[in-house]
């Protein structure tokens, strides 16, 4: 904050409080101490009421009030730059609550970075620690339910990009993912995207226009069996979807489909090695690896 503002902050403040000061005492001194015997002249709805002063109590409470902000002002930042008597922050009172939590669960982070993901997976504790760095760092993409939305993959069915295993999803959240799918709309025109579309849906046995399909077969064979291989099941090296599932990370429907292979799609994950440490990043890894399992469980129970 610069001088000038500090200054200006200081004096309003301050001001502020004079001025309570004076309106208080001021009331008091006007009010009429035979006032509770008389009523007032004004009327209003049928309702009068009498002239009584403040009672003592009351007056003497806002004075406390005022002592007190003057008091706190005086100990804790609130004037500009003045910091306060007591040196007192929000960023070193939050340094000293992070260091207190990193001396009293260091340990337990220690024992966890040890046990392999399978077992943590299963680790009621363990859970509820990923839980919460999920809920702090992963649910603004994914949901705080895991099960993402259009552009942001569904962690709890099962179905994984880039590959669902401990070592895969630890490299997921380590380095980032950048998936790049290139515009086809220059390349095929309006025509060949409607057909491709069309044997896109077939890849995953739904309903679909089988001419229509076969003419999009032979694009699919130039520009997308190098990515998506040659029966549709992807690719988890490059992140290429498997289209035999009927499970699209932009949407299945025709018109969405379409959009993808018209406009290709670019989706970014960013790499969490610069905001979390290695023990956080495994049980984070364990809970996103057990994701699956427990939403099948929760769904059959």
């Amino acid at each position: 904050m610069s001088t000038g503002w500090s200054l200006f902050v200081i004096v309003v403040t301050l001001g502020m409080l004079g001025g309570f000061t004076w309106l208080v005492l001021n009331t008091r001194r006007i009010q009429d101490p035979d006032g509770a015997n008389k009523l007032n002249a004004h009327e209003f709805d049928g309702i009068t009421e009498y002239d009584a002063p403040m009672p003592e109590w009351f007056t003497w409470m806002f004075i406390g009030s005022i002592v007190f902000a003057l008091v706190y002002l005086l100990l804790y930042p609130g004037l500009g730059n003045f910091p306060g008597l007591l040196g007192w922050s929000s960023s070193s009172a939050l340094e000293q609550d992070q260091q207190r939590a990193e001396a009293r669960f260091a340990p337990l982070f220690e024992r966890y970075l040890r046990t392999p993901v399978e077992e943590l997976a299963e680790t009621p504790q363990a859970i509820r620690m990923g839980q919460r760095l999920f809920g702090n760092y992963c649910a603004q993409c994914h949901g705080t339910a895991a099960q993402g939305s259009p552009g942001y993959p569904n962690l709890t069915d099962g179905h994984w990009a880039w590959g669902g295993s401990p070592e895969q999803i630890r490299a997921t959240l380590v380095n980032g993912r950048r998936a790049a799918m290139p515009a086809w709309g220059p390349v095929l025109g309006d025509d060949g995207i409607r057909d491709t579309t069309e044997f896109v849906i077939s890849l995953a046995d739904r309903d679909h226009d089988a001419e229509a399909a076969a003419r999009g077969a032979e694009h699919y064979a130039q520009f997308c069996v190098a990515c998506h291989g040659s029966e549709g099941r992807g690719n988890p090296g490059l992140g290429a979807a498997d289209l035999t599932t009927g499970v699209y990370l932009y949407g299945g429907s025709r018109e969405t489909i379409a959009a993808s292979l018209r406009n290709g799609r670019n989706g970014v994950m960013p790499a969490q090695i610069d905001v979390l440490d290695e023990a956080r990043i495994h049980i984070l890894t364990a809970y996103v690896y057990g994701l699956p399992r427990r939403h099948d469980s929760a769904e059959r129970e």
